[in-house]
């Protein structure tokens, strides 16, 4: 099976920026020269994530709620006492959204909904440079 890679370096502003990569990943998949199959995109590093959402305004801002009702940002973390670096809760919330996606496409197409769209959300507490592996399988 055929296998192409590819790569997406971005920056983020941090503390639940999300970033929308649709197109990048789509360059990608266009470019490898296989019709159908799988890709796979993966966020490195321990503080951000990968998902689909409706990438829209109050979206975005219901992330960040979300962000602060499932990992608050002010509690007491075993993380912060470890490093003492102030982002426990970041790591928590990048573990449960999971660092990678996998979408599968067809005729060069990805499957995505009318309003759904790849992004990366940074949950760290500073701006970050990101890199995201892009692995495309099929025939």
């Amino acid at each position: 099976m055929p296998v192409a890679t590819g790569s997406i370096k971005i920056s983020t502003k941090g503390n639940d920026d999300v970033v929308d990569i649709t197109s990048k990943v789509a360059e990608i998949v266009s470019g490898s020269k296989i019709k159908s199959g799988l890709v796979n995109v993966f966020v490195s590093g321990s503080t951000a994530s990968v998902t689909t959402i409706e990438y829209e305004p109050g979206l975005i801002k219901d992330i960040k709620v979300l962000g602060e009702r499932l990992a608050p940002s002010d509690e007491e973390y075993s993380h912060n006492d470890t490093w003492g670096d102030g982002n426990g809760h970041s790591h928590i919330r990048a573990s449960v959204i999971g660092p990678s996606l996998t979408v599968p496409f067809a005729k060069g197409k990805m499957a995505l909904g009318t309003w759904q769209q790849i992004v990366i959300i940074d949950h760290d507490t500073r701006a970050r440079s990101r890199d995201i592996a892009v692995q495309v399988m099929g025939e």
